[in-house]
């Protein structure tokens, strides 16, 4: 979930590097019916485009447990979001994003899958 158009395309760019497929979209809301139409491997979030709360954040990993949550950020820390951050989150990556960083994320992901 990014609002920014040229981020999302980088971001994009690196998972289909690493043969995954995506699907962007800007809001919670839109988030929310991608989720119950079909279910993925993980869903990246960019902190820095997209306003989230702890409650979001909490609903989306609760209604969607099988789409482990990863946050996007240029931020280090983000004490607003530490509750559902450290409840709810996969993992955490700063911006500008290491492909060998976020491979080794998604390919943990599949791994718990199993």
């Amino acid at each position: 979930m990014n609002a920014d158009p040229e981020e999302s395309t980088g971001i994009s760019f690196l998972l289909k590097e690493a043969d995954f497929s995506t699907q962007s979209v800007v809001s919670p809301s839109e988030l929310k019916k991608k989720l119950k139409e079909a279910s993925f491997t993980a869903v990246i979030i960019d902190l820095d485009s997209v306003a989230v709360d702890n409650r979001t954040i909490r609903d989306l990993a609760l209604q969607f447990p099988k789409n482990p949550l990863l946050f996007v950020s240029k931020e280090r820390f983000h004490p607003e979001l530490k509750d559902s951050i450290r409840d709810y989150v996969y993992a955490c990556l700063t911006k500008p994003i290491d492909s060998e960083e976020l491979n080794y994320w998604l390919k943990s992901i599949q791994e718990d899958k199993v």
